[in-house]
């Protein structure tokens, strides 16, 4: 199946003229009407729209004819943009494309498909979305991760060539380990935010999940672009990610944080990860115990953070200039309160409520000051790291894909699952998700990921440890 290959598999293919971009696009399709009903990753297609782009495609290009699905917060123009949320999903279309579609088109790339997530990226399991839950391909009884859960159950049950999914606190990863996926959150500033639907803005950043890390680096050449619109963009110039591939890492200094190595991990996620560091060891690279003392505050941290900067975000989303409209209002207070209660569900309306308040008078100083300087000390122990080594590895999730359901009324327990992740979007650092290994959960082998975080702009070294590790399997 055309919709199962790697993007590389797939550009040679049509530099043969053995395919057309309207083969792929058709077979994404085929896939879509015979299995989406089950897994529930894509909320919406427009098949015509992406015939029709897909036969203007220049096959000469990098990207040139091959279809990417798109979660359903970044906007692509015409095409609707829900975030998983009620308020939403009635009648609002996207009047412009985000700067990481504008770039996926310069590279020839055809958006195709509206992916589901987690009610505005709130979530680690992609059953906050308003619009239907997305089950594991591996598993159906099980989530595939959050809260680009629809990204990565795409890509891994052959619904999708390659995704992008957005990466807030481990969006991107996380599901990518829960599925089997490649999943890459860049420095932050890489990848243009405008266009991206805010949850939190000194977090969020947009990346690819693919199939494999050859994929993923193809793709980050063309997201990593300076944007004018986005104010967080940064000036700096986009090297050839795929140069980086190929190369051997013998050497390379790898750290192993203590305090992520600890007692909870599921012991199917340890031993993967345990036999993926021997085998980084026998590739060359060199094994170094680090610490990251203030590992303990950065779920504490973020849950502080990110609803503050969410309770501004979702402000806008008030009824008025667009989205969700309550018909029962008589006022204009009513007008707000009643839209935003009924377009808006129970996590979303946790973390506004969580994050108004340590916003409030009285509080400010008592968490939101404070989580800013917890945010200092655990960027500071990244730095203080690199100088003594290259890149950090460990687990992405402490868990493998849990059943659907299990974690509903256990929010703190569902937050916790971010733990190994959240540090890295608090430090703005590039990590990547690969596949390592499989743990076995009630007689399923479900798929478990290797976490590598680098310095900031580094991620060619991470997608150089990360495809030399994927190429010794």
């Amino acid at each position: 199946m055309l919709a199962s290959a790697p993007i590389t598999t797939l550009r040679k293919q049509l530099a043969a003229r053995e395919i057309q971009p309207r083969d792929i696009v058709l077979d994404v399709a085929k896939a879509i009407e015979s299995r989406n009903s089950e897994i529930g990753a894509y909320l919406s297609w427009d098949l015509d729209s992406a015939l029709a782009e897909a036969d203007r495609a220049d096959i000469s290009l990098p990207l040139g004819g091959i279809p990417v699905a798109v979660k359903d917060n970044m906007n692509v123009m015409g095409q609707p943009c829900t975030c998983g949320s009620k308020i939403l999903s009635e009648n609002y279309r996207a009047p412009y494309d985000a700067g990481a579609i504008q770039r996926m088109r310069a590279g020839g790339a055809v958006p195709f498909g509206r992916l589901n997530m987690d009610e505005f990226a709130m979530g680690s399991s992609t059953e906050n979305s308003a619009l239907g839950i997305t089950r594991n391909p591996r598993d159906l009884s099980r989530v595939p991760g959050g809260s680009s859960g629809g990204s990565a159950a795409a890509v891994a049950g052959g619904l999708a060539v390659a995704a992008l999914g957005s990466d807030t606190g481990g969006s991107i990863r996380q599901p990518a380990a829960l599925c089997g996926c490649v999943g890459i959150k860049p420095t932050y500033g890489r990848v243009s935010r405008y266009g991206l639907v805010a949850f939190a803005s000194s977090l969020d950043q947009i990346g690819p999940v693919t199939r494999t890390v050859a994929d993923s680096a193809l793709l980050l050449n063309h997201l990593c672009r300076h944007d004018p619109h986005d104010s967080t963009s940064l000036k700096v110039e986009t090297p050839d990610f795929t140069a980086a591939l190929g190369g051997d890492i013998k050497g390379l200094r790898i750290g192993l944080p203590k305090e992520y190595y600890i007692s909870g991990i599921h012991e199917g996620v340890s031993a993967s990860v345990q036999a993926a560091i021997r085998q980084l060891e026998s590739l060359g690279a060199i094994i170094e115990e680090i610490s990251l003392p203030h590992t303990e505050l950065g779920v504490a941290t973020y849950y502080v953070l990110a609803p503050a900067e969410a309770s501004a975000n979702l402000a806008r989303f008030d009824g008025v200039r667009y989205g969700r409209r309550s018909a029962s209002a008589s006022d204009l207070m009513e007008h707000y309160t009643q839209s935003r209660a009924e377009g808006l569900g129970s996590e979303v309306k946790r973390r506004i409520l969580l994050g108004t308040y340590v916003l409030s008078s009285g509080y400010y100083d008592a968490y939101y000051i404070r989580a800013q300087k917890a945010r200092t000390l655990i960027r500071n122990d990244f730095t203080d790291a690199f100088k003594k080594v290259d890149v950090i590895v460990s687990p992405t999730s402490p868990m493998p894909a849990h059943k659907l359901g299990e974690l509903k009324d256990n929010p703190l327990a569902a937050y916790l699952e971010d733990v190994f992740t959240i540090p890295v979007n608090l430090a703005g650092l590039p990590g990547i998700s690969v596949p390592c290994g499989e743990a076995a959960v009630d007689g399923v082998s479900l798929p478990v990921g290797l976490q590598i975080v680098g310095k900031p702009l580094d991620e060619s070294t991470i997608l150089q440890v990360a495809h030399a590790f994927e190429q010794s399997r």
